[in-house]
C-alpha cells in the first residue's frame, strides 16, 4: 500500500489504476478534506496492520459540496467495497439523510463508513448508537457531550459566564452544534454570543473572520468555542482571537498543538481513524453487516492546553488543572 503521507506529498490525490489491482484485493472509497490528518493516517496504519490486502482511494472534495455528486458516480463506477467518508458534510453528500434512503443520488448498496462526525443523530446520518438505522451504513463517534466543554472551561476560568461561538450554516455540523449550545446556555446558565458566517447559505468568506472576531470582543467574550467546522480550521481564526485577547476552545486536539487555540477536549485522531478502520474490518475481513454493527464511541478523551498561548494572553491555568491536563510548548 502507499501511504497516506506520499499521496498528500503529490498535491494530488490519485487512485491506483483498478487494472492493477487484484480481484481479491478489497476496494475501499475513501471521502475527505484537506485537514483529514491524522485520521487518515490511523485508518490507513490499521487497515495495513491488519494484514488484509486492501487498496485505498483517496479522493478530497476540498470542501466543495458541488463535488460529493461525481465522487457517489466515481465510487460505484469503481464498484468500490467500502466507502470511507470523514466529516458531517462528507457523509451527507455520500448516504443523504434517512429522508433519502432509496433515493439513487446517494449511496445505498455500498457498505459507508463514517468518522469524524459532529453528531451524526441530530444530522439524521444514524438513529442511535445500537445500529444506524441504514442497512448499509455504520460508524463512529468521537465527541464528548457539550458539557464537558463547558466543565472545563468553567475549572480553567470561575469567572466564566460568556461563550463566544462563529457558526456557519453551510455546514450541517456547525448548525447543528450551534443549536446545543443555545440549548446548554440556558441550563448551565452562561451567555452565549453566537455570530454567523455563511451568507444565505454559501460558504463563507475568510474575509469576514476579522470582523466577526471583533464583534464577538466588543461583546466582552474571553471565551470562544470552536464547535464543529471545517473552515474554522485555521491559525487565522485562533491568531486572531489570540491577537484579540480571547482563548479558543478546540475540540480538534491539532488546533492546541499547531494553532494556537488554546485548550483541546478531544479524542486523539489517530485512534479515531483506527476505530473506523475496525469497522471496517468487521465489514470487509469478517463479512458482518453494517446495519448490524453498533456505532462505536471514542471512550478515552485527552485535555491539552498551550502553554505558550496561556501565557501570551496572561491566562496561566490553576495547578489543579495541569494536574489534569497535558501542555504543549513551542
Amino acid at each position: 500500500m502507499r501511504t497516506l503521507k506520499a499521496l498528500l506529498a503529490a498535491a494530488v490525490i490519485l487512485a491506483v489504476p483498478m487494472s492493477q489491482v487484484s480481484a481479491e484485493t478489497k476496494k475501499i472509497f475513501a471521502v475527505t478534506f484537506n485537514l483529514c490528518d491524522p485520521v487518515c493516517e490511523g485508518f490507513e496504519a490499521e487497515i495495513e496492520e491488519s494484514g488484509i490486502d486492501a487498496e485505498i482511494v483517496w479522493r478530497d472534495y476540498e470542501l466543495d459540496k458541488s463535488r460529493l455528486p461525481g465522487l457517489v458516480a466515481e465510487a460505484r463506477k469503481l464498484e468500490a467495497d467500502l466507502i470511507l467518508t470523514n466529516g458531517t458534510n462528507a457523509t451527507l453528500g455520500i448516504v443523504g439523510t434517512f429522508d433519502d434512503v432509496g433515493n439513487d443520488v446517494f449511496i445505498s448498496e455500498i457498505p459507508v463508513v463514517f468518522t469524524n462526525v459532529a453528531n451524526p443523530f441530530s444530522a439524521g446520518i444514524a438513529e442511535d448508537f445500537d445500529h444506524s438505522g441504514r442497512s448499509n451504513v455504520t460508524g463512529t463517534f468521537n465527541r464528548p457531550d457539550e458539557s464537558l466543554n463547558i466543565k472545563v472551561i468553567e475549572t480553567y476560568d470561575d469567572s466564566f459566564d460568556t461563550l463566544g461561538l462563529l457558526y456557519n450554516s453551510n455546514e450541517a455540523n456547525s448548525a447543528i452544534k450551534h443549536d446545543e449550545l443555545v440549548e446548554l446556555s440556558r441550563s448551565m446558565g452562561f451567555r452565549l454570543v453566537a455570530v454567523e458566517m455563511s451568507k444565505d447559505g454559501a460558504r463563507p468568506d475568510l474575509d469576514d473572520l476579522p470582523t466577526a472576531l471583533d464583534h464577538l470582543k466588543e461583546e466582552g467574550v474571553r471565551w470562544i468555542y470552536l464547535g464543529s467546522s471545517s473552515f474554522l480550521q485555521t491559525d487565522a481564526f485562533t491568531r486572531g482571537a489570540v491577537e484579540r485577547g480571547m482563548a479558543v476552545v478546540s475540540p480538534y486536539e491539532h488546533l492546541v498543538r499547531r494553532n494556537d487555540a488554546l485548550i483541546s477536549v478531544a479524542a486523539h485522531l489517530e485512534d479515531v481513524g483506527r476505530l473506523a478502520a475496525q469497522q471496517a474490518l468487521r465489514i470487509l475481513r469478517d463479512g458482518e453487516s453494517p446495519g448490524d454493527l453498533p456505532i462505536v464511541r471514542a471512550a478515552d478523551f485527552a485535555i491539552v492546553v498551550n502553554m505558550d498561548v496561556a501565557r501570551e494572553l496572561n491566562r496561566m491555568p490553576p495547578f489543579a488543572f495541569l494536574q489534569i491536563a497535558d501542555t504543549v510548548h513551542d
